[in-house]
């Protein structure tokens, strides 16, 4: 399985980039601020594409143009190893502060929309900047996840474990103990926190290390409502249909939930289930390697959120928003689909799926 995207580097170029949009965002009034640190409940069934927070970009601008109300905010990581702070991609001009994204987030609020914020991704993963492969002291990692909960006033948080992460045992261990120190806190101060798992698959599943973050949450009492499969890069040189590979990756990841959570009835796991695709060509496409590309087509996606419906799946995904247009057929890259599109045809394809 490949990284689930290419290593985030800290060019000059980015840095500029990302300073010159966090000063854009300081203008939040009190208000906008009030809002976005207003807790709201995810839909039951959503669709919530990833926005990529370490491109410029305004996540509510771009979730109206495109239509998608809900969105994945990716990614939190700490600046270096060693680190519990969190910052958005790991850069220090981007803190956890009302003052970043805090009124692009209650802009998104005021029509009816609201985001989830994902932790960890295959940069962090690779870096060693998951928060809780950085940081050795548990309730510092939880206080870093309740940053982001109370800051962003949010109820849910992906925490998308790949690479060396999920080889991790202590931080796997780690994560999931914060995750339990995080159920507690919520509890006492009534608010509703979800934790989703985003992890790698084959079409046939989970990897054996894929299951250990949730064999190790049960007995570390960590609440898990939502696991999340990448259904893509696949690496293996065979032909997929990329829609009929997300089905029979999901059956067997119901299969698996059941063993883990055996009182669960059927409903409930399918309840459980995410899906995140790659949009046109994913990574396997990108470097001329032996045997078909990996790509997901407009067809697929039709096909998968019908499919998604029937299902009663818990959350829908794609990477990523800023993916969704047609700017470069046949090229695998982090702007386009690399496949011919209208811009926003994946989203308005796929958004139906929200409901309650």
């Amino acid at each position: 399985m490949s990284v689930f995207r290419p290593i985030f580097r800290r060019s000059a170029a980015v840095v500029a980039a990302v300073a010159a949009l966090t000063a854009g965002m300081t203008g939040a009034s009190a208000a906008e601020q009030a809002s976005a640190a207003s807790p709201r409940t995810m839909p039951a069934h959503v669709f919530a594409p990833y926005f990529q927070s370490y491109r410029p970009g305004d996540p509510a601008a771009l979730a109206k143009e495109s239509g998608a109300s809900y969105l994945t905010m990716a990614f939190v990581q700490t600046e270096e190893p060693g680190s519990c702070e969190p910052l958005w991609n790991g850069l220090p001009e981007t803190p956890i502060s009302a003052s970043v994204y805090g009124k692009e987030i209650a802009k998104l609020r005021s029509r009816g929309g609201d985001v989830s914020v994902s932790f960890g991704g295959g940069a962090a993963s690779g870096l060693g900047t998951d928060i809780a492969d950085s940081c050795t002291d548990v309730s510092r990692i939880a206080a870093a996840y309740e940053k982001v909960i109370t800051t962003y006033g949010i109820t849910r948080l992906d925490l998308d474990v790949e690479g060396t992460s999920l080889n991790n045992t202590a931080g796997v261990d780690r994560r999931n103990k914060a995750i339990a120190l995080v159920d507690e806190w919520a509890k006492r101060t009534h608010r509703e926190v979800q934790f989703g798992y985003t992890l790698p698959s084959s079409p046939t599943g989970l990897e054996p290390n894929g299951k250990v973050p949730l064999t190790n949450a049960v007995a570390n009492g960590a609440d898990i409502d939502l696991v999340n499969i990448m259904t893509f890069d696949y690496w293996d040189g065979k032909q997929h249909d990329m829609a009929a590979d997300t089905f029979t990756a999901a059956d067997s990841l119901v299969a698996t939930l059941k063993e883990i959570y055996p009182d669960r009835k059927s409903k409930q796991l399918w309840g459980m289930v995410g899906i995140t695709e790659m949009i046109g060509l994913d990574d396997y496409g990108c470097c001329g390697e032996t045997g078909p590309p990996e790509i997901f087509t407009l067809a697929d996606a039709k096909a998968v959120t019908k499919w998604a419906g029937e299902k009663g799946i818990a959350s829908l995904s794609f990477w990523a928003l800023g993916r969704d247009n047609g700017d470069c057929p046949g090229v695998h890259d982090g702007t386009c689909s690399g496949v011919e599109q209208s811009e926003w045809d994946y989203t308005r394809t796929m958004r139906s799926f929200t409901h309650r």
